[in-house]
């Protein structure tokens, strides 16, 4: 054993004095710095999730559809008999703050190794991002530095990224949100786990070299960003979507085979992680020889070697025998494979070093037996004061035509064609819906079926009620996918949080996690998987609770699906749901009257559960040509985009009734509603289920005309096509010339 371990190194890497002393009680002896560097990283939070465990057990995670819930690279559900999808959404926050073009590039790669790991071919990936304000340079190199890393990789590797989400708030000046979504295609009985078996099968190290890269990535995700943290570089990874092309190829070509037991991507932790969790899984050891691994660098310890977060890596473990026709495959792919250990029975991580042991820790100690924290929680202090809205108070507005052409300026609804237009949406073909509407939606070839996907949340409500504002987010991304034809069938999150041993944030994130457990629970949407974290903090001052759901939706023939944009002069306008002006919350409050207050919308789920499936009816009957969730911005933000969002606009005419403040109609943002078009001879049949169904019903308009005209009462706007489309198609750009 080497190294000498002091209280100094031991509060650099995180240890708390009470963990140290469970360190000793475990080894029953001091760690040497190789396995002190070991013990921290898989005890951070990044890996350990020991704030948040206690929470994210009240989750559903089970259904008839549910193949592989949590606890995997990636959740797994059935499409048919035949056919699954495995999927999963992770974070790559802080790396994207300090080097925004790789941090944002490697979560891409990070996220898509999870995916292929499982045995599935990758075929869609999804962002969701958070920036600060656009006014600031910082903010801006930071979002073109993300949205160039998620393009190059994504668009190098063939991926295609298909639909998303950004948005953008002072709360996340200094400290961006990069989370990644991927899906990929696999059969049911071609599934591989993450856990090694069979004492004496060999360990296989495949992919590319290991450098210094990414060390204490993890650590550093797990802590806040100080003065210093541009000092942290070294810690972010380098990616090459090339050689993980050659990596996936190698990965799916084996899987074709009887040799693989298990197969673990070398992620946050490295080969630390790799050979821990799938000996703790397997309930097995590992032993592994560092001076076998392939290296790109001379001199490199067992410290650096095993924390190195290089990228483009894997870990597998064969069936004894098979190792050299495993290694002749990705030896043809032109990668490095090397036999560097083997599975034991004594339940230890053993790592050797020029004949040496050099780190010698049970398994569970680094996984199962982590560390896991009740940390206090205390409701916040400002909520007393944000959520108090006189809504008497709030001023009229004049000119309600120029609101709406505000609202649609703002970035947060403006058109996000700049970012994925840098993105190959369409690559291997299997695109229907490309991005811009409420939901991509992605064919299976070589069955009728097809994939809704939409990312979702509102971090503004849930700043104002984290309960209200997590139920928000899963019933807007399960009514983007119905929008879209598809029957929400699961979801994967990631929660990103600020620092959790502040007791406010804790009190939010258990907060936030009670209601994804409600919202999912009612809509039959389990949790499959997903990401938390936390530490996103800069100089004190935390993000908004921002718990991004990934929902994925099923849709029975590919012919069923729908968009959002109007398609025929002479269509009937459909409005599901009820007009209530609800304000609190709202971007028309932020944007046009400066104030983050008031009470997000309530959720009605069982509502929510029965309007999703009337949308999926509708859309089987093709009984409705589009399809628009109105959400940010309200009612006539979102008439607006359906008249504009395609590539030939069309007006609309639309007369509302409800006896409510113009500006709170046309603007509030209560939730459940749904605007389609409809032809005119449907409209008898859409009535009839939307009453089958309870689902309020009423047509308020026609398509039509070059302008979007909205009369109530005692009044009316009337706006140009070309006005609106000028301001919703320069709401970002404007800040990036």
């Amino acid at each position: 054993m080497q190294g000498v371990v002091t209280p100094e190194l031991v509060k650099e890497h995180n240890l708390t004095e009470e963990e140290y002393q469970r360190v000793l009680s475990i080894l029953g002896r001091e760690p040497n710095i190789t396995e002190l560097g070991i013990i921290s990283v898989m005890w951070s939070e990044h890996c350990s999730y020991k704030s948040s465990k206690i929470h994210l057990k009240k989750l559903p995670t089970q259904a008839p559809w549910v193949i592989q819930g949590p606890g995997e690279n990636a959740g797994v559900i059935a499409v048919d008999e035949s056919w699954a999808v495995a999927f999963k959404m992770e974070s790559h926050n802080h790396p994207s703050y300090i080097e925004p073009f790789q941090g944002a590039a490697t979560g891409v790669g990070g996220i898509l190794r999870d995916i292929f790991t499982m045995g599935a071919r990758p075929i869609a990936s999804m962002d969701s991002l958070r920036f600060g304000t656009l006014d600031k340079p910082r903010n801006r190199y930071i979002l073109e530095g993300v949205v160039s890393g998620i393009a190059w990789y994504g668009n190098c590797i063939g991926v295609p990224t298909v639909a998303g989400e950004a948005s953008f708030a002072p709360c996340y000046d200094g400290n961006p949100l990069v989370n990644v979504f991927s899906l990929g295609v696999v059969r049911r009985d071609g599934i591989f786990k993450a856990q090694a078996k069979g004492v004496g099968n060999p360990v296989i190290y495949v992919g590319s070299k290991t450098g210094r890269d990414g060390i204490h990535g993890a650590t550093m995700a797990s802590e806040e960003f100080r003065e210093d943290s541009e000092e942290k570089k070294p810690n972010v990874q380098v990616g090459d979507p090339f050689t993980e092309k050659l990596l996936m190829e190698g990965c799916l070509e084996a899987f074709q085979h009887d040799w693989i037991v298990g197969i673990q991507d070398m992620g946050a932790a490295g080969l630390t992680c790799s050979t821990s969790e799938m000996a703790s899984k397997g309930g097995v050891g590992i032993e592994i020889d560092l001076d076998k691994v392939p290296q790109r660098e001379e001199g490199m310890t067992p410290y650096e070697i095993m924390l190195s977060e290089s990228q483009e890596r894997m870990l597998i473990v064969a069936r004894k025998g098979t190792e050299e026709e495993v290694i002749r495959v990705f030896k043809k792919w032109g990668l490095d494979a090397v036999v560097i250990g083997r599975v034991t029975d004594d339940g230890l991580v053993r790592v050797w070093h020029r004949g040496n042991v050099v780190a010698e820790v049970p398994a569970l100690c680094l996984t199962e037996d982590a560390p896991v924290y009740d940390r206090p929680q205390r409701r916040p202090v400002y909520l007393s004061e944000v959520q108090r809205l006189d809504v008497g108070g709030i001023p009229p507005v004049e000119d309600l035509g120029d609101a709406l052409l505000r609202l649609l300026a703002s970035p947060n609804i403006a058109s996000k064609e700049w970012i994925y237009r840098q993105y190959d949406h369409m690559v291997r073909i299997n695109t229907l819906v490309l991005p811009g509407s409420d939901a991509a939606v992605i064919r299976i070839k070589g069955t009728d079926k097809a994939i809704a996907l939409s990312s979702d949340c509102n971090p503004r409500y849930c700043y104002l009620d984290p309960y209200t504002g997590a139920q928000q987010a899963v019933a807007e991304a399960a009514r983007n996918v119905a929008c879209s034809g598809a029957l929400p069938r699961a979801i994967t999150n990631c929660l990103n949080f600020g620092n959790p041993e502040k007791p406010e944030v804790m009190w939010s994130f258990a907060k936030v996690v009670e209601g994804i457990a409600e919202a999912c629970g009612k809509l039959e949407t389990p949790v499959t998987g997903g990401n938390v974290s936390f530490y996103n903090e800069t100089m004190g001052k935390g993000i908004y609770p921002t718990p991004t759901i990934g929902m994925v939706g099923v849709m029975e023939q590919v012919g069923d699906r729908v968009t959002q944009c109007f398609k025929r002069e002479g269509d009937a306008i459909v409005l599901l749901g009820e007009n209530e002006g609800h304000i609190g919350g709202t971007e028309f409050l932020e944007v046009v009257h400066g104030k983050v207050a008031g009470m997000p919308p309530p959720v009605n789920l069982d509502y929510e559960k029965r309007l999703h499936r009337l949308l999926v009816n509708l859309s089987r009957e093709r009984l409705i040509t589009s399809a628009h969730d109105v959400s940010d911005g309200g009612l006539a933000v979102a008439l607006a985009e359906c008249c504009i969002s395609n590539d030939s606009p069309v007006g609309a005419t639309v007369e509302l009734r409800e006896d409510i403040r113009p500006d709170f109609l046309l603007f509030g943002e209560e939730q459940g509603r749904v605007v389609l078009s409809v032809r005119p001879h449907g409209l008898p049949s859409v009535e009839r289920l939307c009453k089958e169904a309870g689902i309020p019903y009423q047509v308020i308009g026609t398509v039509g005309g070059g302008n979007l005209e909205v009369s109530w009462s005692t009044g009316r706007i009337s706006v140009p096509l070309n006005r609106l489309l000028e301001a919703w198609g320069t709401g970002l750009t404007r800040y990036l010339q």
